[in-house]
């Protein structure tokens, strides 16, 4: 085996290898020292993609260049001992998983045809191969399974994907098999059907399967007519978003009822960690300085819960007294009403059993954040409160009704200083990136910082697509191997638009990466609306580095003194 890394953003390497197995290997190596302690400070987490991991170090560890020193020692220890005793093919290093199927699936006959094999061979060559998880990716508990045999390897994905996939089914796609774990869009050929939950957010660990673990599918024989016990999807767990779900209700004597919930509004914290090698996605907050700020303000800890909100805000009462803050992109950024009195922004405020915050529309920037002494304390799912979008995990947009916990309360700090800069929108916005660490052709890093780019309306939390000078992007851009993705990164697809991940983003893509943008500037891009003009500006790691910890302790300085206060004591 050999491995081959690339620096990823300013916070991450990307191991690429030979096979299969020895990124299997490598991340189990690496997690194994990692829980053990015996692994440097900052090692967060290995995501494993096709032939590839992705390990994601923590930004506030100071001396990062020691620990991507071990993690390339560690790399090249591996790729030796694989290279001294190699094995014929994949080596398992998981556990072994049987999936009974029933094969009643829409594109059984079609794939049958396109081999020119009868269904029954499709089924046979499918049941008798021991497959392999590569990797988790696409949606949560998603597996993308190697060693198909090569007629069934041959199929191709559909022209046009199914805008619903239903939970459980069995699919060939780009020579790979899979489960859909969850009722999704999905492009690949379904040949049946399983009972098996493979992902349950509210019971661990989560997924049925991991990178590394063999899959042997079994044939089960269809239900008999009128038997309803076999249905084709299962239900969706509790922790999982749900059209039409029901209100969230408070279990304490101090809570938050939303009257209104405004445009978008969101219960989001730190996210979700490290749960990528599972296909669950960070989530978060998009502009995480904003919502530390929020909760700093009103004495929180930095990884509590606030509400994420977007354009406009929501209507809240409040049962029992409190203190809140609410904090947008700059002072004065939205308008904020108790009892439809104006209060400041970037400030404590006490509130008091019965009345009512207003939040309204947001004029610098797109999101602001409403923190609450003690915080938001909704249920956790997968250790996290956070909404995450893309995979409807956590109780998603809130809706009129719902009632929000809030934990003890805290002793409330004073007001907020030394703003750090005007908020997006205002001016054109200069974004800093990190190039690579795919190679693209040598002018793609050039067309990105030499464009004006305009946020397009399509654009969220999952990613922000960019619209302006794409065809000089699209030149070499296209198929990558599946590769574990970070929050910031900016893909080039086949047509050259840049897609920019936000907090939502998929686990894993197929699409190359160009650059990244930096840590220190993530908030900045959470704040970005459509129709915002930005560029982005190249700076080197050794850059990075610094702009993150400039940024760290300017914040730490905004907060000054204690409530009741005044500005500066």
């Amino acid at each position: 085996m050999t491995s081959r890394a690339e620096r990823y953003g300013d916070s991450a390497l990307l191991i690429e290898v030979d096979d299969v197995a020895s990124a299997h290997g490598l991340a189990d190596a690496l997690e194994g020292l990692r829980r053990s302690g015996l692994a440097p400070e900052g090692v967060r987490e290995a995501v494993v993609g096709f032939r590839s991991v992705v390990v994601h170090l923590d930004p506030a560890v100071e001396q990062v260049g020691s620990t991507e020193g071990w993690v390339l020692e560690l790399a090249d220890r591996q790729a030796g001992a694989r290279g001294a005793h190699p094995t014929p093919g994949p080596a398992p290093v998981g556990d072994r998983v049987d999936i009974p199927v029933t094969f009643d699936g829409p594109d059984l006959e079609a794939v049958a045809a396109g081999i020119g094999r009868s269904s029954a061979s499709v089924i046979g060559q499918l049941t008798s191969a021991d497959l392999q998880v590569a990797f988790l990716g696409f949606a949560p508990g998603f597996p993308y399974l190697t060693g198909l045999p090569p007629e069934l390897a041959s199929i191709p994905r559909r022209t046009t994907p199914r805008t619903s996939v239903p939970a459980g089914s069995v699919a060939v796609g780009g020579g790979f098999a899979s489960v859909y774990p969850q009722s999704t869009p999905g492009g690949w050929m379904l040949l049946g059907r399983t009972d098996l939950r493979l992902f349950d957010p509210d019971n661990p660990p989560f997924a049925l399967l991991r990178p590394g673990d063999t899959v042997r599918f079994s044939t089960r024989p269809p239900p008999a007519r009128g038997d309803q016990s076999d249905q084709h999807s299962t239900p969706p767990p509790s922790g999982a978003v749900r059209t039409g779900r029901a209100r969230l209700t408070s279990k304490g004597r101090r809570f938050v009822e939303v009257l209104d919930p405004g445009l978008l509004s969101l219960v989001e914290d730190a996210g979700r960690n490290p749960l990528a090698n599972l296909g669950v996605p960070a989530a978060g907050a998009a502009d995480p300085q904003s919502m530390r700020l929020a909760n700093r303000l009103v004495g929180n800890d930095d990884l509590a819960a606030a509400i994420e909100v977007t354009a406009v805000g929501p209507k809240l009462r409040f049962t029992g007294d409190g203190h809140l803050a609410v904090v947008a992109s700059a002072e004065g950024g939205v308008d904020v009403r108790i009892d439809d009195h104006p209060v400041g922004t970037d400030t404590v405020t006490p509130i008091r059993d019965g009345q009512i915050l207003s939040v309204g529309r947001i004029i610098a920037g797109l999101r602001a954040y409403v923190a609450v002494s003690g915080g938001i304390e909704t249920p956790l799912v997968m250790g996290s409160r956070s909404s995450d979008l893309l995979c409807g995990i956590g109780p998603g947009p809130l809706v009129a009704g719902d009632q929000l916990d809030l934990g003890a309360a805290t002793r409330p700090h004073g007001l907020a200083t030394q703003p750090i800069g005007s908020g997006p929108g205002v001016e054109q916005t200069v974004i800093r990136v990190v190039g690579g660490p795919h190679r693209l052709h040598p002018s793609a890093l050039s067309g990105l910082t030499s464009t004006v780019w305009t946020v397009g309306e399509t654009s969220n939390r999952i990613g922000l697509r960019l619209e302006g000078g794409r065809q000089s992007l699209a030149h070499g851009s296209g198929a990558i191997r599946s590769t574990a993705m970070v929050t910031g990164a900016i893909q080039i697809p086949p047509d050259g638009g840049p897609i920019v991940l936000m907090p939502d983003h998929a686990t894993v893509g197929g699409y190359p990466v160009v650059a990244c943008v930096i840590t220190a500037d993530l908030a900045r891009l959470g704040q970005l609306r459509p129709g915002d003009s930005l560029r982005f500006a190249a700076v080197d790691r050794r850059v990075a580095r610094s702009e993150y910890f400039r940024e760290e302790r300017a914040l730490a300085a905004r907060v000054t003194g204690w409530f009741p206060t005044r500005v500066g004591t």
